[in-house]
């Protein structure tokens, strides 16, 4: 599976912060590898605040929304809920994933899913929510509030905005 992400992902998602948490930001790839997907995702600028609360655990999942907008209470909650084309109970969705988990601000991970493929999540949103997913409440594991959501879309070789993030780091 290695040698497969040295390729260009099929998809990406560029990752940020709700307004209270606007310091967040990364991104999200996506793999058409051996069945399913890899994703790796790398975001920076955790608030040492949260990494505390939460232990540094936070909930990760595809929701079935196609946009990162939502209103005053809820900054996306045109994100949805999560993606569950198979009509499963939590945490059988397709889009429940194991939790990411950061350290000085910094997350780095990459997952393996057989549940779905890249080209099945264009046009939905990536999310990350402010603890870990319990895998047990119903319906979205009692995970909290949507802290960091991006827009996922097929991956294009000429994007320099997803060329590089804009602090320079993680290339």
């Amino acid at each position: 599976m290695m040698l497969k992400i040295k390729e260009n992902p099929t998809a990406t998602a560029e990752i940020m912060g709700n307004g209270k948490y606007g310091n967040i930001r990364g991104r999200v790839d996506f793999y058409d590898t051996y069945g399913g997907t890899v994703m790796v995702a790398e975001l920076y600028g955790i608030p040492k605040e949260l990494e505390d609360k939460s232990n540094g655990f936070y909930g990760f999942h595809i929701h079935e929304g196609n946009s990162c907008t939502g209103n005053e209470r809820d900054t996306f909650a045109d994100a949805g809920m999560h993606y569950n084309p198979g009509n499963k109970a939590h945490p059988g969705h397709a889009g429940d994933l194991p939790p990411l988990i950061s350290n000085g601000g910094v997350i780095w991970a990459a997952v393996y899913t057989g549940r779905f493929y890249p080209e099945d999540v264009v046009g939905r949103t990536v999310v990350l929510h402010e603890r870990a997913d319990d895998f047990r409440s119903q319906s979205s594991g009692d995970s909290g509030e949507k802290i960091a959501c991006g827009e996922i879309v097929e991956w294009e070789a000429d994007s320099e905005s997803r060329a590089s993030l804009s602090d320079g780091q993680g290339e």
